[in-house]
């Protein structure tokens, strides 16, 4: 059932209900006003046929003669009287007697005074009449013509009333809930036309604050993030496809003109060690797919818990001095910083892969192939500098430092694929933290910031 219909229905329902209670309670109020009007009237009816008959001078046989002519064209109240010994005083018409009184009857009026009650369809009241001292019972019954004919009346009015404005609803909500979700209906129509090759197209919004804009803007926010994906994705595998090829190629030529003509020992370990090298860039390539491949993960599926900031530089910095015995590393800790500011929750195994890669790309640019660490509070802030001396990175390629598989002119006389930074600051964003990089001066400082107050929230 699409929601318009389900909508128009549940809000002809309420309304039926509402309408059904107020419809009943407007009865029933009615019906109890009639009811209690009646026997009010009854009462004045009974006083007034006892005075007439005590008080008056006319004769008892008149009184029948008006009872009878009366009840030609009216529901005539029929009244009778009885004395303290339950003997008949009067009666309107003795021979039709609706209420037929006995003694426990007239006992209980007697005793209470007054009392009503229904007799099939009439309404019969009994109630105590007090002349020259004497008590006596009056009785006093009719049916309601025109109370229960302007109830059969105010039922009726009500049960059409009821259904055609049921009708009214229903064809209004059809008409309202189709204009309300028309936009939902316009959307669903443009998502329809939006495929992989068409991740550029967007839903419409308005400046209405509704519901529906709010969807569809984060909608478009969804499209953006897959479109960014798919063409990352493109670019990743187009530049993987590049870098792969290269050593490949290299490893292919040098194997294939070593086995085309015999060659000294020499030259064959020459070949063997061209190959190893080639395939030590593959393997190091590899690597740093797969590093930022985890470093793509949603932050709830990364493993984090306390770790200390100077415990993974320096084993960071172990490290590089070890699979590089050129590479000098310098490390100083600002005497200000306390060492619970150091700890942070974090992945250890990530922050040691990104702070590898500065500490490498500072080394690697520097003519000293120095790289000084310098971790210092500023601003209610952690920072961490890495610093090298010699050619400065153009403001050109300091925009685009952190592209994946961007490399400026300067840096492509080293061996390199363009993924380190960009792994980097992917790292970074996980940690939220966030990494800056100028040049200037013939130095080069790349800061590595987070800030004291929100250490990680995952």
């Amino acid at each position: 059932m699409k929601i318009r219909t389900r909508l128009t229905l549940l809000f002809t329902l309420i309304t039926a209900m509402l309408l059904g209670v107020y419809s009943i309670s407007i009865y029933y109020s009615s019906k109890e006003a009639r009811e209690k009007s009646f026997y009010s009237e009854l009462r004045n009816e009974a006083i007034a046929k006892a005075d007439l008959f005590f008080q008056s001078s006319l004769p008892e046989q008149e009184m029948h003669k008006l009872y009878k002519n009366n009840n030609r064209t009216l529901n005539e109240v029929q009244v009778a009287i009885y004395d303290t010994t339950n003997r008949l005083i009067y009666h309107d018409d003795a021979k039709v007697d609706y209420v037929k009184e006995t003694p426990e009857m007239l006992s209980r009026i007697f005793r209470k005074k007054k009392i009503s009650f229904f007799m099939d369809n009439l309404q019969v009241i009994g109630m105590v009449y007090h002349y020259n001292g004497k008590t006596y019972a009056v009785t006093a019954a009719s049916y309601d013509k025109y109370g229960y004919d302007y109830l059969t009346h105010l039922l009726t009015i009500s049960i059409i009333a009821f259904i055609s404005i049921l009708i009214l609803i229903y064809l209004a909500g059809i008409l309202l809930s189709k204009k309300a979700l028309s936009p939902l209906s316009e959307m669903v129509n443009q998502i329809k036309k939006i495929t992989a090759g068409k991740l550029q197209l967007r839903l419409k919004t308005t400046g209405e604050k509704d519901e529906l804009n709010e969807l569809a803007g984060n909608f478009n926010k969804m499209l953006e993030r897959l479109e960014n994906s798919f063409d990352a994705q493109k670019y990743f595998v187009s530049n993987i496809s590049h870098e792969l090829r290269t050593p490949l190629s290299a490893i292919i030529a040098e194997l294939e003109l070593a086995s085309e003509k015999d060659q000294t020992k020499e030259e064959y370990q020459q070949t063997i060690r061209y190959a190893l090298d080639d395939a030590r860039n593959m393997a190091k390539l590899s690597n740093s797919l797969m590093d930022l491949a985890k470093a793509s993960y949603d932050p709830n599926e990364i493993s984090f818990s306390e770790i200390r900031l100077d415990e993974v530089l320096l084993e960071s910095y172990a490290k590089t001095t070890k699979e590089n015995a050129a590479y000098k590393v310098s490390l100083n800790i600002d005497h200000d910083v306390e060492e619970h500011q150091l700890v942070i929750q974090g992945n250890e195994y990530l922050l040691q892969v990104a702070f590898n890669n500065l500490i490498d790309n500072a080394c690697k640019y520097s003519p000293e192939h120095l790289c000084l660490i310098d971790v210092k509070i500023q601003k209610n802030a952690l920072h961490i500098n890495f610093v090298n001396t010699g050619i400065i990175i153009s403001q050109k390629d300091l925009e685009h430092i952190f592209e994946p598989f961007y490399r400026s002119e300067t840096s492509r006389k080293e061996k390199g694929y363009g993924i380190g930074l960009y792994l980097t600051e992917k790292i970074t964003k996980l940690h939220n933290a966030y990494i800056v990089a100028f040049s200037d001066k013939n130095t080069t400082v790349f800061k590595f910031i987070i800030k004291l107050d929100n250490k990680i929230t995952v």
